[in-house]
């Protein structure tokens, strides 16, 4: 979308820049697993956190848009910069374990897309592509070519728009088939979507809290919905930020909650919630809607769509939230050895310990037997890291209000107490929730899931405490 004339950026692109940030064909299938339920879980991830943290980091963003580092800057403003550190750290770890989750999803699709879909269901087969794609990805990032920019753009249009517009029409079409609806074929034993009244099984429309279990995948929803901060910092860049941005916000909350809840309507629509695979149902959705309609060659080609689209995600985030590390970097609490760059600029150290990371986070799809549990892990993990980064970013919204009250805010959310008190509120509850297995899959031992997402949690949040610890004589506190 084009800016106004003066260099302004209009309602209109910061709508679209917001969605394209936020949306990803990948949550579909967790959302589809809610069956009716998802109305309620996508209302509440619209309005709990989305609306309060794109409000909230607009506000931040705007006050300190003439400087680098983003949260870092906000938190560190707030609480210091050793808390500054672990609000950048947060943000860049979970992303790093974000890329096993979306790569896995990439994976599903090259499976359909080479005729073999049960591969998408072998965990060898998905931690090996993780891998290597990863690493692939790693080393063209470092000659910084020109390239990652255009996938960037061509991938969030043809892997994600494309194919999302693509299985809402196959849903509808499927419907008006009066072909059988996947959300009509549950049975009594699945109660966490499901109820029965008068003898007759029907679709939940509101989750079923007789079990917290039930409720495990608002965490992983809530995440889909994250993000938002990254385009929040451009609000400053708006003619009339105050009036304009809120709009933006309602604009491209709009087109997320369109494209989420009539995309993962579709995929339950078409596929029994009994054999809804999370890494892989929107292939399974697609191939079953296009066999429907005798168009089966058309699976190769979005399945192929819907790869480069996840793909082209990776490749535009390998290095960006590394560089946002670096910020620290000139504050001396990164060590000298991981700010080195290569002649491009990209954080040549940072990335090859993200990249041996999400190797080892990769083989846990070789140990565990099921690749839905390991992406639904991974998930809930990268919710933990990155909740308890919102976290410090309301609270450090609250005291910069306090403290700095004369701070130019181009833009100001309005209550902001009582708007970053909610998202405080949906934050923590989502952060809990991240630790419950959930019922929908076949866990195993819970207590081995809850200590494999508390030790990573805990690990991942330390880890830039001890830095800053042996570091102490480079940070200076504010």
């Amino acid at each position: 979308m084009e800016t106004k004339k003066k260099g302004f950026i209009t309602t209109g692109a910061m709508a679209f820049m917001t969605a394209a940030a936020i949306i990803s064909l990948r949550g579909l299938p967790m959302m589809a697993a809610e069956e009716m339920t998802m109305f309620f879980y996508i209302a509440f991830a619209t309005i709990f956190f989305l609306i309060p943290a794109a409000l909230v980091s607009a506000e931040l963003g705007s006050a300190f848009a003439g400087q680098d580092g983003g949260v870092y800057r906000w938190v560190g403003a707030a609480f210091g910069k050793k808390w500054g550190f672990t609000a950048i750290w947060l943000q860049w770890i979970q992303n790093v374990v974000w890329y096993p989750t979306v790569l896995a999803f990439a994976a599903a699709a090259i499976a359909y897309g080479i005729g073999k879909p049960e591969l998408a269901n072998n965990g060898t087969f998905t931690g090996i592509f993780i891998i290597v794609f990863y690493w692939i990805a790693t080393f063209i990032a470092f000659g910084g070519t020109k390239l990652l920019s255009k996938v960037t753009s061509w991938g969030f249009l043809v892997g994600t728009v494309l194919p999302g517009v693509i299985v809402i029409i196959l849903g509808i079409v499927w419907m008006m088939m009066k072909k059988p609806l996947g959300f009509e074929e549950l049975t009594a034993a699945e109660t966490a979507v499901a109820t029965v009244v008068d003898g007759k099984v029907s679709p939940r429309w509101l989750p079923n809290l007789s079990n917290i279990n039930n409720l495990s995948y608002l965490s992983g929803i809530i995440l889909l919905f994250a993000g938002v901060e990254v385009q929040a910092v451009h609000a400053s860049e708006m003619e009339n930020p105050k009036k304009q941005y809120p709009l933006a916000i309602f604009i491209s909350s709009i087109i997320v909650f369109a494209l989420f809840t009539f995309g993962s309507l579709a995929i339950a629509a078409v596929v029994p919630n009994s054999q809804l695979q999370l890494e892989s149902g929107l292939m399974q959705a697609l191939s079953t809607m296009l066999n429907a309609v005798n168009m089966k060659w058309a699976m190769y080609i979005l399945a192929f769509c819907v790869a480069f689209g996840s793909l082209g995600g990776v490749l535009s985030w390998i290095s960006g939230p590394s560089k946002g590390l670096l910020s620290t970097a000139k504050d001396g609490i990164l060590p000298e050895t991981l700010s080195k760059t290569t002649k491009s600029g990209a954080p040549k150290n940072m990335m090859l310990i993200q990249g041996f990371i999400v190797t080892i986070l990769a083989c846990l799809y070789f140990v565990m037997k099921d690749v839905s549990v390991a992406f639904f892990l991974l998930s809930a993990l990268t919710v933990a890291v990155y909740i308890i980064m919102y976290l410090m970013m309301y609270m450090a919204a609250i005291v910069l209000r306090k403290s700095q009250p004369n701070l130019e805010r181009p833009y100001k959310a309005p209550a902001l107490p009582l708007l970053a008190g909610i998202g405080i509120l949906a934050a923590i509850f989502a952060l809990v929730l991240s630790f419950v297995p959930p019922s929908q899959l076949p866990i195993g031992n819970p207590a081995s899931y809850i200590a494999i997402v508390a030790i990573g949690t805990v690990g991942f949040f330390i880890i830039p405490l001890i830095i800053a610890k042996v570091r102490k004589n480079k940070i200076i506190n504010q």
